[in-house]
């Protein structure tokens, strides 16, 4: 078989198979808020703020203040965009590890999430 062949048949194989390079288990939804996370180091806790860029029941995406490394503990609130009753604003905490970064985003996969009710002054 020639070397064409086998790139083409490799081609239709891939084809035909789901997107490998395609880990994420749930649908992403482009949900643009204002968020506060802390990051917990060793010794230290470090506050930042930035914006969500899109998020899932799994993992949210989310600008960040600086480079954030893989693994590092991360604790996110996320103003919600609805609220309950059509009269209570919520925020969802969310906290789990750093999956995937660059030097102005991060990707937390959520190992735990809550909703509260939102105080007069937003994100706490």
């Amino acid at each position: 078989m020639e070397q064409g062949q086998i790139m083409a048949m490799d081609a239709a194989r891939m084809a035909l198979q789901p997107d490998v390079a395609e880990r994420r288990s749930s649908v992403r939804f482009p949900i643009e808020q204002e968020v506060r996370y802390k990051v917990y180091n060793r010794n230290t806790i470090e506050v930042g703020s930035g914006r969500t860029v899109n998020m899932s029941s799994n993992g949210v995406l989310f600008t960040t203040e600086r480079t954030l490394t893989t693994g590092e503990r991360v604790e996110l609130a996320v103003n919600w965009p609805a609220h309950l009753d059509n009269r209570c604003a919520l925020k969802l905490v969310a906290s789990g590890r750093v999956v995937r970064t660059d030097s102005t985003k991060a990707a937390i996969a959520i190992e735990r999430y809550e909703f509260r009710t939102q105080g007069s002054h937003g994100l706490t």
